[in-house]
Formats: C-alpha cells, structure tokens, sequence
C-alpha cells in the first residue's frame, strides 16, 4: 500500500480482486468509457491502452471491454460519468487520496462522507491532502524474472525514474508520462510484469500501531467497497509484521 510495501499493496488488491470480481470489472469499465470518448483505438489513445491493459490483467472479458469502448465512443447507450479527486484523513491522521469516477457528485460525496465518519475518519477539502502526494507509475517485477541491475539499466534507459528492491520484487518508478514506455520496454524484454498502476505516491509517511492500522484497513476497504471509487492511496507506515 502508497507509504508502506507496494508489494503488500499488490497482494491485498489481488485478494480483492478475486473475491469482488464483477465490482472490478463495473469499475474498470467506467475507466474504459471515460477513455474512449478521445477516441476508441487503443493504437491512438494512449489512456485507452493503460485501461484496456488494467481490464485484461483483472480478466475482464473481451466482450465486456468491447462494450465499454462503444459507449465511450457514443455507439452504445451508456451513462456520463466524470473523474473527481476526494480527500480525508483516517484515524490517527493518516492522509487518503481518491479517485472516483461518478455520474452524480451530489450521491457519491455524501456517500463518501459517511463511510469516513462511520470509521472515525475526517472527510476533507480539496487541496488539504493533495499536497501530500506525487502522480507515479509504479510497474512491479518479480525479483525472480530479473536481476536488478539489468532492470535498472532498462528501466533508466526508456525514462524510468528509480527502481526500488523490496525483497520478493523490484518497483520501477516512473512519471505518468513515461509510465507506457517503460513498461513497454520491459515487456519487449520478456520480463513479465506483476502488476502497474499510475497511482498517489506520499512524499512523507506516518508510522501508525497495529490498532490504527486495523482501523485504517476497516477504512479502506469500506472507501474500496463504493462503487463510484476507483481506487485509494494513503501514508501511512504499516509496521512490520502486521498483515495487510
């Protein structure tokens, strides 16, 4: 999780995955529609690619992306949806990010709002928590597949920010504008990519105890839960040991 091992975050977005699969899918779709409608060839729209890739590696069916895409483009009926960025503090003054992708703001705040305050949480104003976090791509590699250096001088040469060693993978990190073509180099190198996500890195962190971080995943996976919210980065450092 964003402040503690992305790696741990990984493990934990997959066991979701796996038990609330079709509420991914509907999540992933809203992304596809919203992408499309700059255009509906993935060759051509670069957002539509990234999502298109998120949807296959979530085992989206084929047909269900195809569907998502005509509604983005205006072929299909479908609903108008908007991206908004939310903010809150958890319990112990833990910073939260989300993106949310909704087509009645008037719902999806107050619905937001209650799930903080049912946690113990503060819902916040823009701008409040922002300033706490950075947009990264983080691309995730087996340590098994590579060896680091080779990874570092890829990841380097195709812009690639750093690449950080946690032990079972390697995390490169790269601008969002980077983000595909460093992942593409990677792949082009036949070195198999875990998982990847643009996503709210913090540029400082706050230690939290096993209590406030039970809360804190109680938190979360109530925001994850909504069906407008697409996804949900903290600061908070997890300590070691302790299951996420």
């Amino acid at each position: 999780m964003s402040g503690h091992s992305h790696w741990a975050k990984i493990k934990r977005a997959k066991g979701a995955t796996d038990a609330k699969r079709g509420k991914v899918w509907s999540k992933i779709a809203r992304k596809i529609i919203i992408a499309a409608r700059n255009g509906g060839d993935p060759r051509d729209n670069l957002t539509l690619r990234y999502t298109i890739d998120e949807a296959k590696a979530a085992n989206m069916p084929k047909d269900t992306i195809e569907k998502a895409i005509l509604k983005g483009t205006g072929e299909l009926g479908g609903e108008n949806y908007e991206s908004i960025v939310y903010e809150g503090y958890a319990p112990g003054g833990v910073a939260i990010m989300i993106d949310a992708l909704t087509n009645n703001r008037s719902r999806t705040a107050p619905e937001l709002r209650t799930i903080f305050e049912k946690h113990g949480g503060n819902f916040a104003t823009s701008g409040s928590v922002a300033f706490q976090f950075i947009k990264q791509g983080m691309i995730t590699v087996k340590s098994s597949s590579t060896n680091e250096d080779k990874l570092l001088e890829l990841g380097l040469e195709a812009g690639a920010e750093d690449v950080k060693n946690e032990t079972e993978v390697f995390v490169v990190i790269t601008s969002p504008a980077n983000y595909l073509k460093v992942k593409d180099a990677i792949t082009a190198a036949n070195i198999a990519v875990e998982a990847s996500e643009i996503t709210y890195v913090p540029t400082t962190t706050i230690a939290i105890d096993a209590e406030r971080t039970q809360k804190l995943m109680k938190l979360l996976d109530a925001l994850e839960d909504n069906d407008d919210v697409q996804s949900v980065s903290n600061n908070a450092e997890i300590p070691e040991g302790i299951s996420v």
